[in-house]
Order: structure tokens, then sequence, then C-alpha cells
């Protein structure tokens, strides 16, 4: 292919390949189990299924997208926005049956909130193992009084501090307490944990390493024929922070209203209205047509930037390594090295993009008397390709 000249020239412009899924183990042993778990219990509808639930909203059978869904990054289940955390609470749960030192460190950061005390906690349990660690002979860090004004404060209060500890090789023991008539409960570190110290440093990075685990948002990646039909879209109300009636009357007033306004308000109010119409949307549905008129779709955040766009496209493109540019309605051009936010370029809650190679690539082609394909995407989406209705 005469684009291939252009490899060379354009190597430094080739998109990072993805790194390995650190969590891959967990996912498979968290799926055996809620699989095994379904048939005991006999339900179709046990975490871990991947069946995404029929639409509620009347009306529906034309939705550009059904809702708007998720997928649990330990299970590979797709859930609605209101069974991501419960699914994600009862999969870490699960796992404490095979690995109760991962179960312990996902629970302390996904089912605690509070980023800041979760960060607090953490450090505190990462100082007295690094205690232990440069102070192995010192009897005193082996163990931890539970009614310390630190350990309540910063650990105690936490949910699976407790199990961490003891899936570290701790155990709780009565001690006596000088001065003190009645023992007092104490973490004592355990003989086989003292024998392997190096496991109680790898936890402790596992620990400072870790982060919340969150249902990632499922792109509901569809492919289309050519259609009349690009431009219109019929979004379910999970796509607005507002609901759909609210949204219908803004739009009505705002058609009413719109000339007069640019007139009469000032750039302060302009900015001011811009910034609360970025608010009003969670998610965005986008649309791209590529050369040969067909139709690429997939869900996004708002928020998210015009790099998990491109991103998204290069997963679908036969030719991933070779560049292209992105046109809004107008001819503008999103250029992902600014890479703006969806919602701060009018993006939102929907939007039609055109593909076009990158000219330098189109150049060198035309130069060697070449055309580029027009069907540009891998031949297992073009047969899943469906009608836009």
């Amino acid at each position: 292919m005469a684009a291939a000249a252009a490899l060379a020239r354009l190597e430094q412009k080739q998109p990072r390949g993805r790194g390995p899924v650190s969590q891959d183990s967990i996912r498979s042993q968290v799926r055996k189990e809620l699989a095994a778990e379904a048939t005991v219990s006999g339900s179709p509808e046990s975490p871990g299924t991947h069946v995404v639930p029929e639409p509620r909203e009347e009306g529906s059978a034309h939705l550009a997208v059904p809702g708007v869904y998720f997928t649990c990054p330990l299970t590979g289940a797709t859930l609605r926005k209101d069974q991501r955390d419960a699914h994600i609470k009862e999969a870490i749960l699960l796992h404490f049956s095979t690995d109760p030192v991962a179960a312990s460190i996902m629970k302390i950061h996904t089912f605690n909130r509070d980023r800041d005390r979760v960060k607090l906690g953490v450090d505190t349990i990462a100082k007295y193992l690094d205690n232990i660690h440069l102070h192995p002979e010192e009897e005193k860090y082996q163990k931890i009084k539970l009614q310390n004004k630190v350990f309540q404060e910063r650990i105690h209060c936490l949910e699976g501090t407790h199990e961490f500890f003891e899936a570290v090789g701790f155990q709780k023991v009565l001690l006596p307490v000088p001065d003190q008539e009645d023992p007092e409960e104490f973490y004592v570190l355990g003989e086989e944990a003292r024998a392997q110290p190096q496991n109680l440093e790898r936890h402790k990075e596992q620990l400072l390493g870790a982060e919340p685990v969150r249902a990632r948002l499922d792109r509901q990646r569809r492919v289309f024929r050519p259609s009349p039909l690009a431009t219109q879209f019929d979004l379910p109300g999970d796509f607005f922070t507002l609901t759909a009636e609210e949204i219908r009357r803004e739009q009505r007033l705002r058609a009413d209203a719109v000339e007069r306004l640019s007139v009469l308000r000032t750039k302060a109010m302009r900015e001011k209205e811009e910034q609360r119409e970025m608010r009003k949307y969670t998610y965005t549905l986008l649309r791209v047509r590529l050369p040969d008129g067909c139709l690429l779709q997939g869900t996004f955040y708002a928020r998210e930037r015009l790099s998990a766009l491109y991103g998204f496209i290069r997963e679908a493109l036969h030719n991933d390594w070779l560049p292209f540019e992105l046109l809004a309605s107008g001819g503008q051009r999103l250029s992902e090295d600014e890479n703006p936010a969806f919602n701060e370029c009018g993006l939102v809650p929907s939007a039609l993009l055109t593909f076009s190679w990158d000219p330098a690539v189109l150049q060198d082609m035309k130069a060697a008397g070449a055309e580029p394909d027009r069907s540009v995407l891998k031949p297992e989406l073009l047969s899943v390709i469906e009608n836009l209705s």
C-alpha cells in the first residue's frame, strides 16, 4: 500500500499499546465463583451474567442506544448504573475465599469513599509494616494495640482493615497491660509471617499502589450501514442530568429566544450559561461517519477527552497506525493534540463527526497513484453491521 511510505515519518504518532491488565487473574477467579454461585442459586439474574436488561422506558424501540451500561472489571458483567456498587462489593467479598490479601486491599480502597481517610489509614498501616521490616528483632513492633488512639481513629474506622491484618498474618490476642487489671486486645504478628518478612513488604506495596475497583463505562460499540438517519439521536433519560422533560422544555425555549439572546447577552453572561450547559449532561453518544458512509457509534462520559474517541476509533480500524482526523459539523477540525473534553467543544449529549485520513497520508497515496481503501473497519466489525432505524 502506498501509505506505507509514510510509516517511517509518522512512527512518532503511533498510539501506545495497551499494557497488561493487572486484575486478569482476579477477574478469572471471581467469574468462576460467581458462576458456581449462580448454579447453586438457580437464579438467571445472579451477578456475572452478561445479559443486558431490557430498557424500561416507554417507546424505547427506536432509541439510539437502550441506556447507559457499565462493565465490572472483576467479572466482565454488564450492569446498569444502579447495579454497579452492589455487584462489585459482592465480587470482592467472594474473592476472600481464594485471595484474602487482595480482597481485603480491594475492600479498603473500594468500600470507603473518603479518599483522604483511606490514604491516611493506608499510610499508617504501611508505617506499622515498615517498623516490623526495619526492626525485625524488636518485640514492640510485632504487636499493635487495638484500643490505641491512632489505630482507632485512622484504621479501625475503615472497612477492610481488620481483614487485611488477619490476611497478612496478624492474630488477635488478649495481652496484659502494665498498671492495668484487665488485659487488652492486640494484633500480634504470627510466627509464620515473621519468618517471611519479604511477604509483608510485598503486601505493603500492594496496599499502597491499589486503586478503588470501579465499573467501567460500556462503550456499547455498534456499526451501522450508511443511513440518512445518521444525525437523528433519540436518547434515553440516562444521558441527562436533568429529566428528559426538562431538556425538551429548555430546547424549546432556546429555539424561541436564541437570536434575541445572542444580541442581548454580555460575554460574561454567555460564558456563565456555557458552563451551566456543560453540567447538564453526564454522557454523550457519538457517531463517526467513515469514508464508505458506515457509522461507528459509542457511548462516552461528557467530561472525557477527545483522545478517548480517537482511541476508540483506532481499536476499530483495520490499519490502526495510520493517522486520521475528525471533523465536526461545519468542517471544524477536532485536534487530538489539543484534546478538549466533549462538553467543552459542544459534542454533548450527542454528535455526528466525520472521519478523514491525515492529509499527508492522502498526499503520499496520490503521489504514488493509489487511492485509500474506502472500507476501513476490521472485518469482524463489518460482520455484525446493522441497519440504523
